[in-house]
């Protein structure tokens, strides 16, 4: 027998214990469309509906895989629940589980908000919003607690001290009227890179204060038959994950020097290259880019203030992320195909950046 065998049985092994690409589509259409219907509650609420399901009741993953791509979601631009969802279903289906995951996840606010953005001031005053949209947001706190509290019990000492620290650092973003809240655009990967350091630097130490797991052996170093496994679920080489860093850049790139250097006027260009610009630097999830759009779209016209406050209202009580106010905007400006143009700016770089 060659010297091969060992590993051509051990490939075949693995392939067993996956189920076809079908069966796992299916899987994530039967699960992913429920999530998209009952995701109140903003992205922190997210985390805690997505945990429940993903690792809790379905056992799609273990918490530590769900946390790591959350992590990584959160230290990337972009919609941070939405691209967990895409990261969660493509660890089961590949990029084709990813995008129908997306898909399920936007669309039910998708259609609201268009349908509200073209004929909802036909029936409601701007000035005047209904009161139960107030009480939404307060009555989501109760999730958000529910997830991180979750996510506490998993952590050790060294992790509790830097989850106290990132706590502090939110307060005061977010409670000081002298820090701007779209600081939290560098504070939260900034925050991520010290977790990250910490950690190097506490396990390098002859006495560490967090708990690690260390290989007993060379042979204990490599990806685990899990890891191996997780990898072939997933199926997108290096080179997949280079490329689509290359068309993220090079759509930002070009829609940018078409509309400011060789002044298209085109109404959906400029819907397109305004939300796939600030798409593209908004690190923190929806909280974060609701002042960065205010500040675009009013002054340009877009909408009014009142307007803007009337949509956002709306957003924060249907399921989805807060990104899908996006849709109210462009609809709101340019009808169905402006909700579209907007959408399809506001989410791309950071949908095509979690596949990256």
């Amino acid at each position: 027998m060659s010297e091969e065998d060992p590993l051509l049985k051990r490939e075949a092994e693995e392939d067993a214990k996956i189920a076809p690409l079908g069966t796992r589509i299916l899987d994530v259409i039967r699960l992913y469309w429920f999530l998209g219907l009952i995701a109140f509650g903003g992205p922190s609420a997210h985390v805690g509906i997505l945990r429940d399901h993903l690792v809790l009741h379905h056992k799609y993953m273990e918490d530590e895989p769900f946390m790591e791509l959350f992590a990584l979601a959160g230290g990337l631009p972009g919609p941070t629940s939405t691209q967990l969802v895409i990261a969660t279903a493509v660890t089961h289906a590949g990029p084709i589980g990813g995008m129908l995951a997306f898909v399920m996840w936007v669309l039910p606010a998708f259609i609201i908000l268009t349908s509200a953005g073209i004929f909802l001031y036909s029936f409601i005053s701007p000035s005047n919003p209904p009161i139960w949209l107030v009480g939404v947001p307060a009555a989501a706190i109760s999730l958000i607690f529910k997830a991180f509290y979750a996510f506490c019990l998993k952590l050790d000492r060294l992790g509790v001290a830097l989850a106290m620290f990132s706590c502090t650092i939110a307060v005061m973003i977010n409670g000081d009227y002298r820090i701007a809240p779209t600081s939290s655009q560098e504070v939260y990967p900034a925050l991520l890179f010290i977790g990250g350091l910490s950690t190097i630097i506490d396990f390098n130490r002859s006495s560490p204060i967090g708990t690690y797991w260390r290989p007993e052996s060379v042979e204990d170093s490599g990806p685990s038959e899990a890891d191996r496994i997780l990898s072939k679920k997933i199926g997108i080489p290096i080179w997949g994950g280079v490329l689509a860093i290359i068309i993220w850049f090079s759509i930002l790139a070009v829609s940018i020097i078409l509309v400011h250097a060789f002044g298209m006027k085109n109404g959906y260009l400029h819907v397109f290259e305004t939300t796939y610009r600030i798409g593209s630097i908004i690190f923190g999830g929806g909280i974060v880019v609701l002042p960065m759009l205010k500040n675009v779209v009013v002054p340009l016209g877009w909408m009014t203030d009142a307007q803007f406050f009337q949509g956002l209202g709306l957003t924060q009580s249907l399921p989805g992320p807060l990104f899908n106010f996006s849709a109210f905007v462009g609809a709101t400006y340019k009808g169905l195909w402006g909700a579209v143009v907007a959408m399809l700016g506001l989410f791309g770089p950071g949908f095509i950046l979690i596949f990256a």
